[in-house]
């Protein structure tokens, strides 16, 4: 495509937009239905230039122009409770059950990882030694020792905060780094297991792996499970970028990071209410198998969620990303 020729043919039509837009007054009928049309035939321009001679001064005009005109054609939209609903029954599950193929191997690898530490951990005096004296391992895993006390060792409430601003920030973490092709996600999932890990074979070695897991597992399904499905959604960003299949890298990529933006928020509200768990739940006077049983319902609600509702709206058509009216206009591509 000639750009000159193609400036020239339409600086016209793109200046008499800019001068509707420009309007001051009200505009008639006539007016309106020719902003509408000019609106149209601007975004096929713009289109046609990013396909064709993306010249960054011009994609740059002609995008402004065409947001301009959305705004004006359609009108400012504010966020409502029918959004919320949207973003909780369907939006989020959908993106999670979409992601499951990515998660779902990311937590069995993992957990298998862990356990493999803690075994070697446990079975290894010369490791035990490696992480601390004998004095201090004997202090972490006594009973009534720091493991224990961890959980009690501040007030219900602010422990929670702290928790699930930790856990967030995780979370988040996982999202954002993707795009570094994932290499930062496997490096946070292996600190995770490492911990993990850690405190199983310390425990395990001093006899102590019921107690352990009984204060371990209330929270950490849920925690676990959504610090899982935000490494697997940042390993799919990342992998879009390697692979991003029939759609523009570019399209690609902000179709993933719209889906991930959505992700951290409804993860958020996931890891508040296992961060509720192990502030309220973990450190209470509850018999330990109440305490795993509530870890266990929370971790079985939130599947069911996923899977149920989540591949209802998947098998709909629901893909976790912004509602088609409200995303940026792009570029047709072939199969």
């Amino acid at each position: 495509m000639d750009l000159d020729v193609f400036v020239s043919a339409h600086r016209a039509e793109w200046d008499r937009l800019d001068a509707l837009l420009s309007r001051r007054r009200r505009l008639n009928g006539a007016e309106a239905d020719e902003l509408v049309a000019l609106y149209q035939r601007t975004a096929t321009h713009l289109s046609l230039v990013q396909s064709s001679a993306p010249d960054p001064q011009l994609t740059g005009r002609l995008s402004q122009l065409v947001a301009r005109a959305r705004s004006a054609v359609t009108g400012a939209r504010r966020a409502s409770w029918r959004d919320v609903t949207h973003f909780l029954g369907q939006g989020f599950p959908a993106a999670v059950y979409r992601a499951r193929h990515w998660w779902v191997p990311a937590a069995l690898v993992s957990t298998a990882v862990a356990i493999l530490l803690g075994w070697w951990i446990g079975t290894h005096p010369d490791v035990q030694a490696s992480i601390a004296a004998p004095s201090q391992l004997r202090d972490l895993t006594r009973p009534g020792g720091e493991y224990e006390t961890y959980y009690s060792s501040h007030p219900a409430t602010a422990f929670a905060a702290q928790v699930w601003t930790n856990n967030a920030e995780a979370a988040a973490m996982c999202l954002v780094m993707g795009v570094f092709l994932g290499l930062p996600v496997l490096l946070i999932l292996f600190e995770n297991m490492l911990n993990l890990g850690v405190g199983f074979g310390l425990m395990s070695s001093a006899g102590r792996l019921d107690t352990f897991l009984g204060l371990v597992l209330p929270h950490g399904l849920l925690e676990l499970t959504a610090v899982f499905v935000a490494a697997g959604t940042g390993l799919r960003l990342g992998w879009t970028l390697i692979d991003p299949g029939p759609r523009t890298r570019r399209a690609a990529l902000a179709e993933e990071g719209r889906a991930a933006v959505g992700m951290a928020i409804g993860l958020a509200l996931v890891l508040f209410v296992s961060g509720a768990i192990e502030g309220f739940v973990t450190p209470s006077g509850l018999p330990t198998w109440a305490r795993i049983g509530i870890g266990v319902v929370a971790e079985l609600a939130f599947l069911a969620y996923v899977y149920v509702l989540g591949g209802r709206a998947a098998r709909a058509g629901e893909t976790g990303d912004l509602e088609e009216a409200d995303r940026s206009s792009s570029v047709p591509t072939a199969a």
